[in-house]
């Protein structure tokens, strides 16, 4: 059969794709890693909340936002970046970060939660509400301006 090769190389493919989309070059999947070398490189965390392949506002945000070179750059300066992602193509990982929406109370995704080097959340809001990189990066560092932390 030559369909078989065909399918797996789909398969690998869409495997690729989706682990593109969440959790991508630059980006922690691990949350409690992540708050260990916050703590460790005295850097607040982006936790990113997502459904990368069913959210339409999730894959825009990662299209016009998260996987942008410059967003990447500036905002790993300032920040360790988490992505925490509940996608339907992907049982398990949605299993293992589903506690993790109940815990934050995340209502709905594209979410994203800022915390200082300690853990404790200074803001909360939804990523699509600044869908280009200077919009959410004027946000992202207006926080931090806030919390005293720039």
């Amino acid at each position: 059969m030559k369909l078989a090769p065909i399918c797996r190389i789909l398969a690998l493919s869409l495997a690729f794709v989706v682990t593109a989309a969440a959790g991508g070059e630059g980006w922690e999947t691990d949350l409690t890693k992540a708050f260990a070398m916050a703590k460790e490189q005295k850097k607040p965390l982006l936790v990113e909340f997502t459904g990368s392949d069913w959210c339409p506002p999730c894959k825009m945000m990662n299209k016009e936002v998260f996987s942008k070179e410059e967003f990447l750059t500036k905002a790993k300066e300032k920040y360790i970046l988490v992505c925490i992602d509940i996608p339907k193509k992907d049982p398990e990982l949605t299993k293992k970060n589903q506690p993790l929406l109940q815990q934050y109370k995340v209502q709905g995704v594209p979410a994203v939660i800022l915390f200082d080097p300690e853990g404790k959340e200074f803001d909360r809001f939804i990523a699509s509400q600044y869908a280009t990189v200077e919009t959410f990066l004027a946000h992202i560092n207006g926080s931090l301006e806030k919390m005293g932390m720039d």
